[in-house]
């Protein structure tokens, strides 16, 4: 027996045009014309003998047929596309191994390694994800993180991977130019704060023991990638985890001010939930960036002792 569904095109025109709230936009969107949108919505609701979008003034808004309509489909429509996807890579995203990472670690310290893990595994699918907020392994697929912390998760395994340190940075030219004596003076030094870590900078002072006068009132950013990239620009000082800059000082794009790392209280751990623990993408992604880890403590001593 035929079964009772619409085109896929008409799907797709409907909820374009829901998720926009245009007509003009979802033609855009699905690259076809607005009146190609137009007439898959009349077929649409001709079909199903329902109308899903009234004018109010200038407005498109959903009857409340279409709202939960809309929902249904999207739904199905997910299940289509991600059906699709596991079709052309021969296997199914359900498989593959979920890392997760704060953003700046994912960019500037995991992804450069990536190619080392990879190279050797083509059956391994890599699905990297970031996040800035607390993670429930309880309520998610992933099978390792790279967390700052102190090693306390809710039924995980933890192993530390290295401590964290900070440092700080300037650009050669802004850094040359800054004269200290006895104490940090910040009413006349140049700083860059980061509004994701508003503390980064008496963290700093209390692990590097220095007297310091005057507020730090430089400008703030909203996250270690844009603060960097304002560093390297001149802009001012700026403290951050040694592990972001470590490019950046091996090519003197930056350099070091007042002194070597400090370290705080938190590393960065290797947080697997149990239960995937032992599953062997994940057991051989746990070797692998423990040896990462190892070389990258080696890779911070020689950079340590070459830009003092």
């Amino acid at each position: 027996m035929r079964r009772f569904v619409p085109s896929l095109s008409a799907l797709l025109a409907f909820e374009a045009a829901a998720r926009h709230m245009n007509f003009t936009k979802a033609a855009e969107d699905l690259s076809v014309t607005q009146s190609g949108i137009s007439r898959q919505i009349s077929n649409l609701e001709a079909l199903l003998g329902a109308k899903l979008f009234e004018r109010v003034g200038s407005r498109l808004v959903l009857t409340e047929v279409a709202k939960s309509y809309l929902t249904e489909i999207s739904s199905g429509l997910s299940q289509i596309e991600q059906a699709s996807v596991n079709c052309v890579r021969g296997q199914s995203l359900e498989t593959a191994l979920m890392i997760c990472a704060h953003p700046t670690l994912a960019s500037r310290w995991l992804t450069p390694r990536l190619q080392n893990f990879l190279k050797g595994r083509p059956e391994i699918i890599l699905d990297l994800v970031t996040t800035t907020k607390n993670i429930d392994f309880a309520e998610t697929r992933i099978d390792a993180a790279i967390l700052r912390g102190r090693g306390a998760w809710t039924a995980t395994r933890s192993q530390e991977l290295f401590r964290e340190e900070l440092v700080v940075v300037g650009a050669p030219q802004l850094v040359e130019n800054i004269h200290t004596e006895d104490e940090l003076d910040f009413d006349r030094i140049p700083t860059l704060q980061n509004a994701s870590r508003p503390d980064l900078w008496l963290t700093w002072l209390r692990g590097a023991g220095l007297q310091h006068r005057g507020a730090i009132r430089g400008p703030r950013f909203p996250h270690s990638e844009l603060l960097i990239s304002a560093a390297k620009s001149e802009l001012g000082l700026a403290v951050v985890p040694l592990l972001y800059v470590e490019n950046e000082l091996e090519n003197k794009e930056l350099v070091l001010a007042f002194g070597g790392p400090v370290p705080t209280a938190d590393s960065y751990w290797l947080v697997q939930p149990e239960q995937r623990s032992e599953i062997p993408t994940a057991h051989q992604f746990s070797l692998w960036i423990k040896d990462q880890a190892r070389q990258f403590r080696r890779d911070v001593s020689t950079l340590r002792s070459t830009n003092l």
